[in-house]
């Protein structure tokens, strides 16, 4: 009987200090968690046809059904599309 009880002492214990713990980082989190942009996350992201990185979509250049990063990398891919002259 008397290890029943010292087992559940300890696990009351142990909840406390976890709930505690909790309870500091979800404070910790929302000091520090609104210093960051908040925007990229509802941004739709798309890639780069030329380099292949992602991007959000209102930073990316169009070209008919392609994304590019730069007006650099969209002169390159079109110029590589291109059929060769003779």
């Amino acid at each position: 009987m008397n290890l029943l009880i010292i087992r559940l002492i300890i696990f009351a214990v142990l909840f406390w200090a976890g709930l505690k713990l909790y309870r500091m980082y979800r404070e910790w989190k929302l000091e520090h968690g609104a210093d960051q942009p908040r925007h990229l996350d509802d941004a739709r992201m798309v890639r780069c046809s030329q380099c292949r990185v992602h991007l959000p979509e209102d930073e990316a250049l169009r070209q008919g059904d392609r994304w590019f990063c730069s007006h650099e990398h969209r002169d390159k891919f079109l110029e590589q599309q291109r059929p060769p002259e003779d």
